[in-house]
């Protein structure tokens, strides 16, 4: 996650700069029936009680993604490369295909060569596979920092290997079962700890291409659940689009909720989401569990494997799965931002 300002938790931290996103205020009822949500979601696939992702298989991720090894995944460094090897290699075996002529999508985060990783789900609906679901996380992180206790390797674990691992799994999930209308871009990012730069070139490019964007989803710091809540992660920007709201009708669960330090602290702004949202104008928001009391480890060498819950990981990956299905399959374009 880009850097945040956390005074009641003692931690002084160096904010990238005020951000230029606009703000929609939020309207009062969300736009669309939730009858016509229900009535969709009667066509979209229900899961398997065998829940499609493991723990296990989110350590495994995890454990090489936020390994000493890798030194921290900083922009530009051998170890980032390493963990781009390992995306690709598990999307070629997954039968994710690259959305562009190849997985990279390359640019320079000041001065410095580096590329984001965009794989895709081609959709199964002649009409609806040339509009596009985005699905994303950032695999940098700020790699070696000053040493507590003799470790300076800030592992990145929870911020954001954990969303690594989410779009890695979502991403097997869908080129498996072959649920999906719309297609779906699964896109890893670079440079976002520099400033969100990787979405940045991203969303720009995009635009320029006049991609058919219908939404994005960017999953950000799920590595803890949340305590005392009635919902399973919150959503950023939570009041700016009936996202929440629809995604849950289509789980038929809390899946998503809103935390008031989210738009205390302006967390819609820090996330690749907001590269989306001020490029192409769509409902882009992220989901997260870090809520400012379950973590002390942000930004530090602490953040490592260890502090992680693989049990709760799987549980938010597994509970994404029906609403992001509900995104792809809707005829209609039901999410919308409020006051549009």
């Amino acid at each position: 996650m880009k850097k945040i300002i956390l005074p009641f938790l003692l931690i002084v931290l160096i904010s990238c700069g005020p951000s230029k996103i606009k703000r929609i205020e939020s309207s009062k009822a969300a736009t669309t029936s939730l009858e016509h949500i229900v009535e969709a979601r009667k066509t979209q696939p229900v899961m398997s009680e065998d829940t499609p992702v493991s723990a296990a298989s989110v350590q495994k991720h995890l454990e090489f993604l936020a390994s000493d090894k890798l030194q921290g995944r900083a922009t530009g460094s051998k170890g980032i490369e390493e963990a781009a090897l390992y995306i690709t290699n598990f999307f070629a075996e997954y039968g994710i295909k690259p959305y562009y002529e190849t997985m990279r999508d390359d640019f320079e985060a000041k001065g410095l060569p580096t590329y984001n990783i965009v794989g895709m789900v081609e959709g199964n609906d002649p009409e609806l596979k040339k509009e596009y679901v985005l699905i994303g996380a950032h695999y940098d992180h700020i790699g070696i920092i000053k040493a507590v206790q003799g470790d300076s390797i800030a592992n990145g674990a929870n911020d954001d290997a954990s969303g690594t691992v989410a779009v890695m799994e979502l991403a097997k999930y869908f080129a498996q079962k072959k649920t999906n209308k719309r297609s779906l871009i699964f896109a890893l990012f670079s440079g976002e700890e520099m400033g969100l730069l990787g979405s940045k070139h991203l969303a720009q490019r995009l635009k320029d291409e006049k991609a058919n964007i219908y939404t994005m989803l960017e999953i950000e710091m799920i590595g803890v659940p949340m305590t005392d809540k009635n919902y399973l992660a919150y959503l950023t920007g939570y009041e700016m689009s009936n996202m929440a709201t629809v995604f849950n009708t289509y789980s038929g669960d809390e899946v998503l909720g809103f935390l008031p330090q989210a738009q205390e602290y302006h967390l819609f702004n820090r996330s690749d989401n907001a590269s989306f949202y001020e490029a192409l104008g769509i409902p882009a928001q992220t989901v997260s569990t870090f809520d400012f009391t379950n973590f002390d480890y942000y930004h530090q060498v602490g953040d490592a494997v260890d502090k992680q819950d693989m049990n709760h990981m799987a549980n938010v990956i597994n509970h994404l799965i029906p609403g992001i299905e509900g995104m792809t399959n809707s005829a209609a374009h039901i999410i919308t931002l409020n006051g549009k």
